[in-house]
């Protein structure tokens, strides 16, 4: 069985800007591990507005950063993920946590939705910026 990719993007708050909302499954894949005052991935930095961003997956994979805690990432670690293609299947593993945080499981998803939700998102990014 896979799992569900939905992308968000959370308006700006008082301390960061714009951030993505990563829910896998129904469940925020980000908020409980950054606690009170943490953040997760800025919008603009996986749904970059002039291309692809990190969360595309590769045959190639890559470590991913999808936050980090109120302290910051360099005090107790940041929230990360390792994303990579297998043919039909994407899969995020290896994950690493700040501080104590259990690690979420792996999750995989079928490549050809995953790659669906991220253009959808990418392009209600853009709708959302001004035009210069």
């Amino acid at each position: 069985m896979f799992n569900r990719l939905q992308v968000g993007v959370l308006p700006p708050g008082h301390r960061w800007p714009a951030q993505a909302q990563l829910r896998i499954d129904g469940e925020d894949a980000v908020a409980q591990l950054m606690g009170e005052g943490g953040r997760g991935p800025l919008a603009d930095d996986v749904l970059p507005p002039g291309g692809l961003g990190p969360l595309w997956a590769t045959g190639e994979g890559r470590r991913v950063e999808l936050g980090e805690p109120e302290c910051t990432g360099g005090c107790c670690g940041f929230l990360s993920v390792f994303v990579q293609r297998h043919g039909d299947v994407v899969e995020w593993s290896d994950w690493q946590t700040p501080g104590d945080e259990p690690r979420p499981p792996e999750f995989h998803f079928e490549a050809d939705l995953y790659d669906a939700e991220l253009t959808r998102a990418l392009a209600e990014r853009r709708r959302q910026l001004p035009t210069a």
